[in-house]
């Protein structure tokens, strides 16, 4: 039997998890406040709804893919939530990038109301969920994770067991935590070589072969910020989102992280100007600003 998957949340990281599923064969139910989203999504067979009540009526698994803790909390435990509609025994994934304390209270409630509960979320950028390349950290049994991995496999190529329920949500905050931090020095770094008049391909051949090899420089700015487009994947809003839940996280563990703290407070003045809304590869752009250098680009 063909199994009902409801899936909330049709942002720029959901939206193309959710066309990959659609084109592998799974049934989708969606709902996004977005109608031009759920639309684009429509065209590829899935059914749009018009509410969330609708979307998970009769749902076997049901998928949030949200932007923060509150939305999350709104859309699950909410009183014309997900929990309020849900059917017994039918599994919630949910993928979005929160407050690991949320994430248990999310959990709790779920097993208050037998519903299964998966944590999954998602690593690597927009294009590579686009491609199907997306990877997820995932927190849950056994018996759990048999349930949602063909779901993974269909949006993504690689899956990272993390342990019990919550702790994909405390390795997404440690995955994000080293790579937003890498993405602002990665800025600093070209700004200073900017500034001491060295050529983009020069900065980029070296560094790309040398232990300063990274992500953030060499994929992510590299098909971004660099190619002079700063459309939002993922904002520099959202990225101070993320690092401020890891320096949260930190200090309820009496755990300081110095470094973080830094590229936190950028973060922070970065998103207190228009670029805040922009891509967070960005950050390069804001730093050739304080710099007082013409932003390079290939």
């Amino acid at each position: 039997m063909t199994q009902k998957i409801a899936f909330i949340g049709l942002g720029a990281m959901g939206l193309p998890l959710a066309k990959n599923l659609q084109r592998k064969g799974f049934a989708l139910h969606a709902f996004d406040i977005d109608a031009a989203r759920m639309s684009a999504l429509a065209e590829l067979g899935a059914v749009a709804t018009a509410s969330i009540q609708e979307a998970v009526s009769s749902a076997d698994i049901v998928i949030t893919c949200l932007p923060a803790t509150v939305h999350v909390e709104t859309v699950v435990l909410g009183a014309d939530g997900v929990l309020a509609h849900i059917n017994d025994g039918a599994l919630l994934l949910e993928m979005s990038t929160i407050d690991a304390n949320a994430t248990d209270r999310v959990a709790k409630a779920c097993a208050a109301k037998n519903i299964a509960f998966v944590d999954s979320p998602i690593g690597r950028l927009v294009l590579h969920a686009e491609r199907g390349e997306s990877l997820f950290m995932v927190g849950a049994s056994d018996e759990n994770f048999a349930r949602v991995e063909p779901l993974l496999n269909a949006m993504g190529n690689t899956i990272f067991r993390c342990g019990a329920e919550g702790m994909g949500s405390r390795m997404k905050l440690v995955n994000n935590f080293l790579l937003l931090t890498i993405a602002e020095v990665s800025a600093e770094a070209v700004a200073l070589g900017t500034k001491l008049g060295l050529d983009l391909e020069t900065i980029l051949n070296v560094t790309g072969a040398t232990t300063a090899q990274n992500g953030q420089l060499h994929t992510l700015m590299v098909n971004k910020v660099l190619k002079g487009d700063v459309t939002p994947g993922f904002t520099i809003d959202l990225a101070h989102k993320d690092l401020t839940l890891a320096m949260t996280a930190a200090n309820e563990q009496r755990l300081g992280l110095p470094v973080g703290s830094a590229a936190h407070a950028v973060y922070s003045a970065a998103r207190a100007t228009p670029r805040a809304i922009q891509d967070y590869s960005s950050l390069l752009d804001f730093a050739c600003d304080n710099a007082g250098v013409k932003p390079p680009r290939l």
